[in-house]
């Protein structure tokens, strides 16, 4: 059943080929099928010995093709940067502007689709508004409650120390700030802080 859901979903869908980064180079995607080609000859050994020698090779080729992908990261992102420069030097703001973006990466939030009561997504703008409008109505739109809450004011204020921090309890605080962690909004880490 599994097997017949699943093709029929690649004949309807298409399948999702695997596109490599550009930055790749064919030697390591090389290293790559090598190192699909030890995992089945750990899977497919017979013996203790065949796997545990097979194990061996597997993990050695896994250390190559990262080394091997961190190298050819490392080349693109230094071309990139070259490009940068050379384009800031000319004068070139579209070509900054890209190379900058490469640089940076995508950080965007994946589209959420929405849908109508039976679950089927909608596509058309005017449409999706819509439903939107539908859904918060009838979320927000609810009858008075029958007994509404009596909440009372504070009778008095509660005891908080609204004074400057004294140097003291700053150290403390300090003393407390674990390291390696991401710098704050003064971009000073916990360690600058700590020596001083």
């Amino acid at each position: 059943m599994e097997d017949v859901r699943t093709r029929r979903g690649a004949d309807v869908l298409g399948l999702n080929e695997h596109h490599h980064k550009q930055w790749i180079s064919t030697e390591t995607l090389d290293k790559v099928k090598e190192k699909k080609n030890k995992k089945a000859a750990i899977n497919n050994s017979r013996t203790r010995a065949e796997k545990f020698q097979a194990q061996a090779e597997y993990i050695e080729t896994i250390k190559q093709v990262k080394m091997s992908i961190r190298a050819n990261k490392k080349k693109y992102v230094e071309e990139l940067a070259t490009t940068a420069e050379k384009a800031a030097r000319e004068g070139n703001m579209k070509q900054l502007h890209d190379t900058t973006k490469k640089l940076s990466g995508k950080y965007s939030k994946p589209d959420r689709t929405v849908k109508d009561k039976e679950g089927k997504p909608i596509t058309e703008i005017q449409q999706q508004r819509n439903r939107l409008v539908e859904y918060f109505e009838e979320l927000l739109n609810r009858p008075v409650p029958m007994n509404p809450l009596d909440i009372k004011a504070a009778h008095i204020d509660l005891p908080i120390d609204v004074n400057p921090p004294t140097t003291e309890k700053i150290r403390m605080a300090v003393k407390q700030i674990k390291n390696g962690k991401e710098a704050g909004f003064e971009d000073i880490p916990a360690e600058c802080m700590e020596d001083s």
